[in-house]
């Protein structure tokens, strides 16, 4: 069963190492790792794909990891967006192969690429392409966040329970388009994630123009 584990360790040489010994002795298995962020106070944030096998429970990997001094995890939970992850230049090489079609292979990778649970391009205020776990993105949604001027974390709808547990995002992709991300449930869309997606939006948005 693939988890996706989100931590914060101590960024010196041997963090890592002994981090995947750790999660190896609690019985679960590593498939890939991706440095998210390196903060300025010395630590990094990394993100773990995990496959857990029949009978090792998340709680166990937890405790593994707490066990190491310096390492906090921020945030473990089932992966649904596929048993991979798709780093950024992956994704720069398919929106490159396509120009015409970056925007929305752009909006198409970004679940595995940012570990979200949908993404959606929204051109002159109307959505105009999602994933298919987005929500309903209604006027009254978008009138919230729109126009956007700049890369940000954007809000929840007000008094609307079914956003309040999600972490979302939205960047320019170029005259009148957005992209917008969620996760449901977290982690927090951090700084360096919001800068990536920023520069692929861009990216996306200036080979899809010619």
């Amino acid at each position: 069963m693939a988890f996706l584990l989100r931590v914060e360790l101590p960024d010196v040489p041997g963090s890592l190492g002994a981090l995947a010994s750790s999660i190896g002795a609690a019985g679960a298995n590593i498939e890939a790792i991706e440095i998210v962020e390196h903060v300025a106070d010395g630590t990094a944030i990394d993100d773990v794909m995990l496959d857990l096998p029949t009978g090792v429970l998340p709680d166990m990997v937890i405790s593994a990891c707490q066990k190491l001094e310096g390492i906090r995890v921020l945030w473990i939970s089932r992966y649904t967006a596929g048993t991979s992850l798709t780093m950024d230049l992956e994704a720069v090489e398919a929106l490159t192969a396509e120009p015409p079609a970056a925007l929305s292979i752009l909006v198409d990778l970004v679940p595995q690429t940012f570990r979200c649970d949908w993404a959606a391009l929204v051109e002159g205020g109307s959505v105009v392409g999602t994933t298919s776990a987005a929500p309903d993105l209604d006027d009254r949604v978008l009138g919230g966040w729109l126009p956007l001027g700049k890369a940000k974390r954007l809000e929840p709808p007000a008094a609307d329970q079914a956003w309040s547990t999600m972490e979302l995002a939205g960047v320019p992709a170029g005259p009148g388009k957005v992209v917008l991300v969620g996760r449901r449930g977290g982690p927090e869309i951090l700084d360096s994630e919001l800068a990536r997606l920023a520069h692929l939006a861009a990216l996306a948005a200036s080979v899809s123009a010619g």
